[in-house]
């Protein structure tokens, strides 16, 4: 799974036997039937809809055709009355935190301002819910209650690409994972923006029910049945507008010839500056160095290749300054963790070329 390799399962996360009919109301040897998993999304005003969503169609949708106990779903809520929500749309839960209390997995979907710190009530239930063994779980911003609460400190967690910088700085003992879908830390779950929730959940799935169900309930959603956490979330990186006037001619000259094999060298002669004053120039505008940012615009183009041309990965390999297949499959995934076939399969556009 790349790098959130930490996928140990907790026993306490599997759906478990209920206690049963008291003493001498059951036949002797009769089996117990097996209690439903509860999963309890927290719901609050401003609520995020779309997040908040994803885990109603995963676990609150009825599913009689898988002919297995499916989840025990409920939304809570932290504001009393109608809640609103994106879209100028209100909304009611039928229960308060409490019901938290006997929740196997919680779901936070987003939280409203990453600045507003979490109520108390709130972050107390959580923590409680974890200390007695359920699964917590965040989509996109909710990844800032979980902090809040100190459920993350010392370990790895991700959110959506904007918010990541924002996560670090508030909450620096949590190492931030900017650039994967979700992290599974023990039994906290973080996933990045919105539809990195359905990989997230449908995960959750796969760990409660296996490969074959989660893979059912994908093809219900029309989704990919599984796209590993240490994925690349697929996001725009366009060359900032604030550099310099030396870079600018650098960085334009790159992107007019990345077909062309050239190094750092021909970098610094097109910005007419030092190969070491490029290089700083690089690190104290872009954040990274010449040979990193040359990589990521190639990997960059080839995308856009994969996406919306016919060309062979041999083709584009070529008219984006890679040389050979080989080298563009090894940068690809390197840099998005996916092969350009497996990219190419999922974003292709009809091409007319």
């Amino acid at each position: 799974m790349g790098r959130n390799d930490n996928m140990r399962y907790d026993s306490a996360m599997r759906p478990s036997p209920v206690d049963g009919p008291a003493p001498g109301r059951a036949p002797r040897g009769a089996r117990r039937p097996r209690r439903r998993h509860r999963v309890v999304v927290v719901a609050y005003d401003r609520v995020a809809l779309f997040e908040m969503a994803i885990a109603v169609e995963v676990f609150g949708l009825p599913r009689p055709e898988l002919k297995i106990p499916w989840y025990d779903f409920t939304v809570c809520a932290i504001d009393r009355g109608p809640l609103r929500a994106t879209g100028s749309i209100h909304v009611r839960a039928g229960r308060d935190l409490r019901a938290i209390a006997r929740a196997d997995t919680v779901i936070v979907p987003g939280w409203r301002d990453p600045a507003e710190i979490p109520p108390r009530r709130l972050l107390d239930s959580i923590r409680g819910a974890h200390r007695r063994g359920a699964r917590i779980v965040s989509i996109c911003s909710g990844v800032f209650v979980l902090a809040a609460a100190g459920l993350l400190d010392g370990g790895r967690a991700t959110t959506h690409w904007r918010y990541t910088e924002t996560l670090r700085r508030s909450y620096p003992s949590v190492r931030v994972e900017p650039d994967v879908l979700y992290v599974q830390e023990g039994r906290v779950f973080t996933s990045a923006g919105s539809a990195a929730g359905i990989d997230l959940c449908l995960h959750l799935v796969r760990l409660d029910h296996g490969a074959d169900v989660a893979n059912q309930v994908a093809r219900r959603l029309v989704v990919s049945p599984h796209r590993e956490g240490g994925q690349a979330q697929f996001i725009d990186r366009p060359v900032p507008a604030r550099i310099g006037g030396g870079l600018v001619r650098a960085t334009d000259w790159a992107l007019e010839h990345l077909d062309r094999p050239f190094g750092v060298d021909d970098l610094a002669k097109a910005a007419a500056l030092s190969t070491r004053s490029l290089v700083r120039r690089f690190h104290s505008e872009l954040g990274t160095t010449p040979h990193r940012w040359l990589v990521q615009q190639r990997v960059f183009a080839a995308q856009r290749e994969l996406e919306g041309s016919r060309s062979t990965v041999e083709e584009i390999a070529a008219t984006v300054g890679f040389g050979t297949a080989q080298t563009l499959r090894l940068h690809f995934r390197r840099v998005l963790r996916t092969s350009p076939n497996a990219y190419r399969r999922r974003f292709a556009r009809r091409a007319s070329r």
